[in-house]
């Protein structure tokens, strides 16, 4: 992990263990979005392998990262950026609720004021 930008993993699929992870300091989040995260992960992770993550940067945006072992041959690293693309921009939506989420339940921001900059 990089030390100068801390990022806070909400979920993420590792295809190589055949897990998935979801950060319980975010039980607060609605199952409708747990599950859909769930998915997103998984599906992701099904399609081009390797491990996938959705954290949040110090300042609450949403970053996704994937990665694969050195000796994955079946790893696609095009397709891999081609598919982070579709799901920011198919899930725009739930990416910007939840980086609201974090701005205001794990940063204690003002929300009126996250609203008015909106």
């Amino acid at each position: 992990m990089d030390t100068s930008n801390q990022k806070t993993v909400l979920c993420g699929a590792n295809a190589y263990e055949m897990k998935y992870y979801f950060n319980e300091q975010f039980n607060g989040i609605p199952e409708s979005i747990k599950e859909e995260l769930h998915i997103i992960c998984v599906l992701f992770t099904e399609e081009v392998g390797g491990v996938f993550t959705i954290a949040f940067e110090e300042d609450g945006s949403i970053v996704m990262e994937t990665n694969a072992d050195d000796d994955d041959i079946y790893y696609d690293e095009v397709s891999s950026g081609l598919l982070i693309s579709e799901i920011r921009r198919n899930r725009q939506e739930l990416f910007e609720s939840l980086s609201l989420y974090y701005k205001v339940f794990i940063l204690k921001e003002d929300v009126t004021v996250l609203l008015e900059d909106e």
